[in-house]
């Protein structure tokens, strides 16, 4: 399997893309690191991984498309199925631990739905 050389331009673009996708991904790491509570450090791995995704998709859709016959969408995919679980997923781990800190008694955020219900039979 013997690939052709890619030209200088698209070499740089997919360095770039890949090594942006990357670095992304490290900040997301460090956020996980660094926030203290689980309601902190949820967001910033969730955020991180569908932009470093999205750079890495773009990279890999310049080179495969390079290289074959056409433009190459198969990343695409990949990309729009993280792009649509990660966020539905961190809603679903957010609500049961939200549930999981409230029934054990522990520091949590109050609920919007009680505040706001006491708020207008109050009035």
């Amino acid at each position: 399997m013997t690939e052709a050389a890619l030209p200088l331009w698209a070499e740089i673009i997919i360095a770039v893309l890949l090594l942006a996708g990357s670095a992304i991904a490290l900040l997301g790491s460090w956020g996980l690191l660094r926030l203290k509570t689980y309601f902190e450090r949820v967001h910033a791995p969730s955020i991180i991984a569908t932009m470093g995704c999205w750079c890495v998709m773009h990279g890999t859709i310049v080179y495969f498309s390079l290289q074959g016959q056409g433009l190459a969408l198969h990343s695409l995919l990949i990309a729009l199925f993280v792009a649509i679980t990660v966020p539905v997923t961190n809603i679903f781990l957010m609500r049961a631990a939200l549930f999981r800190a409230r029934r054990a008694g522990n520091d949590a955020p109050p609920s919007l739905s009680r505040s706001t219900g006491s708020q207008e039979r109050d009035s």
